[in-house]
């Protein structure tokens, strides 16, 4: 199986090339690594703690997002218009190379 690249930049600026085999989820990923994405609901769309930023130049090759998420994101410091939720990305082969930002700070609405 093929492997899946994904350039995730930090908020100090600092990037990270990291690489997984196809569907795995952005936040899965990250957790995996180590990295501050916290998704307090575990993946279940319940909050906007694995808001990403997703570079514009790829923005166009992800599914839209369900109307769900979008009420989700709108939750999430610093939303953008290439803001997605990490939960929701599965990483496909179709997207190596996706370059994410890892916002600054999240908003916990579920109180953990």
């Amino acid at each position: 199986m093929s492997k899946v690249t994904v350039i995730f930049v930090h908020a100090d600026g600092r990037e990270q090339l990291a690489k997984t085999e196809a569907g795995v989820t952005v936040l899965q990923l990250a957790h995996e690594l180590g990295f501050e994405l916290e998704g307090a609901c575990e993946g279940n769309m319940a909050c906007s703690t694995c808001h990403v930023i997703v570079d514009e130049q790829h923005f166009e090759r992800l599914p839209v997002a369900s109307e769900a998420e979008e009420e989700m994101l709108d939750l999430a410091l610093g939303l953008t218009a290439t803001s997605r939720l990490g939960c929701q990305v599965l990483l496909t082969k179709d997207l190596d190379g996706l370059k994410l930002y890892l916002p600054k700070a999240a908003r916990n609405m579920m109180g953990f």
